[in-house]
């Protein structure tokens, strides 16, 4: 006489399931796991390198932050060019030296932008200019600044329509700021002296409008009567 099968439960299911599943895995994982091997190898050297990498950025910076802080004064002073160069016998490295070594952090990109500056008041407007141009701000102030140092280059330069151009973005950037109204005139004189007059003459009617107690716009009707001759 046959018997009834036997009726197989839902935890004898679940723990057939269990097994086929680690089975299949255990499987895999023995056909491929020189792969897989490799892989898990990959993900543990790029966590040990970000790791290395944040830690050696932060020590960068640090580094950088003190050599800043001893060259400094000499930009303060005006003395530009023992900035750039530093003085070695003192053991004080300068602007250019941060910068080669430590350019990528955030105190060597503003030591890119004091030796942009540097460079200006030398009147080495092509250093100045490449300097200005790779500088990397992290606020808007110094986006500002940037944007001002380009177009006071290329107003160096005689390059006239370009500073306008500059200037004109230093004012987009930030339209109420405490130098807006000083490079908007900026703007409108390189404007003029590359012969957009029109755009000129709309600038300083804006000049005006915009900050008629500052100095630049009550010199804007001046500047308006001259363009309109």
């Amino acid at each position: 006489m046959l018997r009834p099968k036997k009726k197989i439960s839902k935890k004898e299911l679940k723990e057939d399931a269990l097994v086929s599943s680690y089975v299949k895995i255990r499987t895999f994982y023995e056909q491929h796991k020189r792969y897989i091997s490799i892989a898990l190898t990959a993900v543990v050297v790029m966590v040990i390198a970000g790791f290395i990498y944040v830690n050696n950025r932060k020590a960068n910076n640090e580094k950088a932050t003190t050599e800043l802080g001893k060259v400094f004064q000499y930009h303060g002073e005006g003395q530009y060019q023992t900035a750039i160069d530093g003085v070695p016998e003192r053991n004080v490295a300068g602007l250019k030296s941060i910068v080669t070594n430590y350019g990528g952090t955030h105190s060597g990109q503003f030591a890119r932008f004091l030796l942009a500056d540097c460079y200006y008041q030398l009147g080495n407007y092509q250093e100045a200019l490449k300097n200005f141009e790779d500088f990397s701000p992290d606020a808007m102030l110094l986006s500002v600044s940037r944007l001002a140092g380009i177009a006071q280059c290329y107003e160096a330069e005689g390059k006239y329509g370009e500073a306008a151009e500059y200037f004109d973005k230093a004012v987009a950037e930030n339209p109420n700021g405490v130098s807006a109204a000083e490079y908007l005139s900026a703007a409108a004189r390189n404007y003029a002296l590359a012969g957009q007059k029109e755009r000129a003459l709309d600038l300083y009617k804006r000049l005006k409008k915009n900050f008629p107690t500052t100095t630049y716009g009550r010199d804007a009707d001046r500047f308006i009567a001259q363009l309109s001759v």
